[in-house]
């Protein structure tokens, strides 16, 4: 016999720390994409997050779903998951690409369940396009440095700063290095641990250098 589950303080708010993840896994794959965020403490009005539902025609307190019951029911009996994606129907009869995870709270205990419901129905280049840079208006590439080790992320983040500093009118060269580890510094990259060794190395100067530069940078941080 299925029960609702008894929501404590903790579990709300493990619960609500996945929002973001539905904004988030929204944004990245578009408009055709719905995300829902299940709680368990209320089959009845189970969803307490949703994002393009009206790729489903749902809203905040609509209900679980049946297969929605028969994966906490798994879950429960058997403590795993196993997250698969599947084509299912929306009532207005459009394809879905869809998949559900449980979500888990303190001690393992399911809370809720994340949900992705892709809408297969619009003409695919339609789709596509909502993945692609947008050619019409004027759009920012981002500079991220995908590395299996810190070296190299702080070797191409370094590299692109000195490229930025460097190209910068405003930077005397008495300034530049100072430069370089102020910006260095604002990118959070000195929280990896071989940041100032390699820095020092790079620029040639001392790590006493750099670390009289922290210290004022955090002293700037701290007043501000």
């Amino acid at each position: 016999m299925l029960k609702q589950v008894k929501f404590s303080q903790q579990d709300s708010e493990s619960l609500s720390n996945y929002f973001r993840l539905a904004d988030t896994i929204a944004d990245l794959i578009g408009p055709h994409c719905e995300v829902v965020i299940h709680s368990f403490e209320s089959f009845e009005e189970s969803v307490v997050k949703i994002v393009n539902g009206h790729h489903t025609g749902r809203a905040m307190g609509a209900p679980i779903t049946d297969l929605g019951l028969k994966m906490w029911r798994d879950y429960e009996n058997s403590g795993v998951v196993s997250p698969k994606s599947y084509f299912t129907n929306s009532c207005d009869g459009s394809l879905l690409k869809s998949t559900t995870c449980i979500l888990a709270g303190a001690d393992n205990k399911a809370i809720g369940m994340l949900c992705i419901n892709m809408n297969l129905s619009f003409p695919f280049p339609e789709i596509i396009k909502t993945l692609m840079p947008d050619v019409s208006v004027a759009t920012t590439m981002v500079n991220e440095n995908f590395s299996t080790n810190a070296t190299d992320v702080i070797d191409q983040a370094l590299s692109s700063v000195i490229e930025e500093v460097d190209n910068d009118d405003s930077v005397s060269s008495k300034g530049r290095n100072k430069a370089i580890t102020k910006r260095l510094f604002d990118n959070g990259v000195f929280e990896l641990k071989e940041t100032t060794t390699q820095v020092s190395e790079r620029l040639g100067i001392t790590r006493q250098a750099v670390y009289k530069y922290l210290r004022e940078f955090k002293s700037e941080f701290l007043v501000n």
